[in-house]
């Protein structure tokens, strides 16, 4: 392990670089078996094009390659290699796979998969991702299974449902008088708008929804599938932009309020919260939001070690209040009411969600027995009718998107995020931060100017709604729907959340939650970590967060946002700070105009705070 590697990770080792694959104007990354970052003229074509195969929880299996051959020639490149998958009780799926690119812009992704013996899984094939910047709500031609062909358009807000389905082909403009062709062949796709899940990316995939999964690959029996992309046109291929020219930020009129900055709390980390007073003190959060579950078996002693916190810290107070709809409502309710006036605890608002609306409900699928939201909501308010009253999903986006709560009864809405729903490399996740402004121009579309919060959004899984657990993670891997996730202790986490503020402030959040005190999702290093009791760099970015609180949100223009975000914020008194964050791995340069301090180097990861 390197210093370097767990200051930026909080991970012993880095990612591997990719192998660039370059064929006249098409150029593709090779990762681990896939390609990503396939562009035509420098201008991203697809987000990626990967063979994935899901275990019945929706986890995703990591495949050893084998016989791995890579041929790079000056107008050609191809790709050739086999892989397996080995899932419970040694069960394999092996495949063969083999790429190939060419300098007339084709490219050919081929996999045939043969399972050793019935080998259960949720999805196998390929998932193929359009990004979403310059192409959300843009005109796209769609051919289906059946031969016809639609002209049509991307989603522009967020569908919560797939827009597309039997999809054979899909084509859209490059740049003016380029097209680009992805066809997929060897079973139905369709689409759906990855968005909800903050993932920036429009994700055609294998196998309908609406079939039962999990299913069985028989035995014996090839599976094989096939993508063709095809870039074609006379247009121009624009010049390619100078990488070392730095990132121009300018700062434009103030907006909304910036909102406030929340700390989650569970039952089992109030002692530890306690234990570190002063950090919790000097990290300077406006709420607490307390979590409470009876299907967990929180009861009056949750509500009383909560009672404990809120009389040492001076916040405004939340309670996160699952609802597990068994028996009458005004007697659960009323109950829970009954413990908070008995431990003492003095609440600000409450936010109440069943519990069987934690999980997912994909298309195709039963929804589960649950009484009227309306019913939940009068219930909470005759229960607590003295404070703020919010609703909406403890999960995230996708689920609030799907089952539309009756805002009209509550005083706010309320969902999460979270960045490793999919996958969980470093580049997928800063990337999910370009979802968040269509997560938050859709949830604003859907309920108007209702009160808005969100969180508790980490890049480690709290909840999985999509599956039994959330996947353990004793080793510190990137692991998607991990339940920690190791770049939460490094700079990484720090330039996360710089971003993911700087994301969602145009939108006028009333609160916005980014962690914890301690544990997993905190900002105090976890037991075991190499420095323990000690800030994590999550905790500079989360402070900063907190003393903007109130300000109004400063518009900023960066000129190059997947590399650098900016987050400004004008006191009433006209005091302006900016934060900067640097999303990459590498160092940038960054010219800021109307401040003294025009010229900066950014290192890997960094946040700088200006003013």
């Amino acid at each position: 392990m390197t210093a370097d590697a767990f200051l930026l990770y909080g991970a012993p080792a880095v990612e591997a670089e990719p192998v660039r694959l370059r064929a006249g104007a098409l150029t593709a990354d090779f990762v681990n078996g896939n390609l990503r970052t396939i562009r035509h003229g420098g201008i991203e074509v697809l987000r990626a094009i990967a063979y994935i195969v899901r275990d019945r929880d929706w986890g995703t299996y990591e495949p050893a390659l084998t016989d791995l051959v890579v041929d790079q020639g000056p107008e050609s490149f191809s790709v050739s290699y086999s892989a397996s998958c080995v899932g419970p009780k040694g069960i394999r799926l092996d495949f063969r796979a083999t790429i190939e690119g060419s300098a007339d812009g084709q490219l050919v992704f081929d996999v045939s998969a043969l399972p050793e013996s019935d080998f259960e899984t949720n999805r196998c094939g390929f998932c193929i991702l359009h990004p979403i910047a310059g192409l959300a709500g843009s005109p796209v031609t769609v051919e289906h299974t059946d031969g016809s062909v639609v002209a049509t358009k991307l989603p522009e807000l967020i569908d919560p449902w797939q827009p597309f389905k039997d999809l054979r082909a899909i084509t859209h403009e490059v740049r003016p008088g380029v097209t680009a062709e992805c066809r997929m062949e060897g079973d139905a796709f369709e689409m759906e708008d990855q968005r909800n899940w903050s993932d920036a990316s429009y994700k055609t995939y294998v196998r309908p929804l609406a079939l039962p999964w999990p299913y069985m690959l028989p035995a014996g029996e090839t599976v094989r599938q096939t993508i063709s992309l095809r870039v074609s046109g006379d247009g121009k291929v624009p010049a390619a932009a100078a990488i070392a020219e730095p990132i121009r930020v300018e700062l434009g009129e103030a907006g909304p309020a910036l909102p406030d900055i929340g700390v989650i709390i569970y039952p089992a980390e109030v002692d530890a919260a306690l234990a570190n007073l002063p950090i919790l003190s000097a990290l300077g959060p406006q709420q607490l939001m307390f979590h409470y579950d009876p299907t967990r078996g929180h009861g009056l002693g949750a509500l009383q070690s909560y009672a404990r916190l809120a009389a040492a810290y001076s916040a405004k107070t939340t309670l996160e209040c699952v609802v597990s709809c068994v028996g009458d409502l005004d007697a659960e309710l009323s109950g829970v009411a009954g413990m908070v006036r008995q431990a003492g605890l003095k609440l600000s608002a409450i936010a109440v969600s069943p519990s069987v609306d934690r999980q997912s409900t994909p298309p195709g699928s039963a929804w589960p027995e649950c009484p009227p939201l309306e019913d939940v909501y009068s219930a909470a308010r005759r229960a607590f009718p003295d404070i703020r009253l919010g609703g909406g999903m403890f999960s995230y986006f996708t689920e609030l998107n799907r089952k539309r709560v009756p805002a009209g009864q509550l005083d706010f809405v309320t969902h999460c995020t979270c960045p490793i729903v999919h996958a969980a490399d470093d580049l997928s996740v800063m990337q999910s931060l370009e979802a968040l402004p269509f997560i938050t121009a859709s949830a604003r579309a859907i309920f108007g100017p209702k009160p808005y919060r969100i969180g508790p959004s980490t890049i480690a899984m709290r909840q999985n709604p999509y599956g039994g657990a959330t996947k353990d993670n004793p080793g510190g891997q990137r692991i998607a729907m991990a339940d920690r996730d190791p770049r939460h202790a490094g700079q990484f986490a720090a330039a996360w959340t710089i971003g993911y503020a700087a994301r969602v402030a145009p939108v006028g959040l009333e609160m916005l939650t980014l962690c914890s005190c301690t544990g997993p999702f905190g900002v105090l290093a976890a037991s075991g970590e190499p420095v323990e009791s000690e800030p994590r760099p999550i905790f500079q970015a989360v402070h900063g967060l907190c003393e903007l609180a109130g300000f109004r949100h400063v518009a900023a223009r960066t000129s190059d946002e997947t590399r650098v975000l900016t987050l400004a914020g004008r006191s009433a008194a006209g005091k302006t700070i900016t934060w900067l964050a640097n999303l990459t791995a590498s160092e940038v340069k960054v010219d800021i105009f109307g401040f003294e301090r025009r010229h900066l180097v950014m290192t890997p990861f960094a946040i700088t705070r200006i003013g």
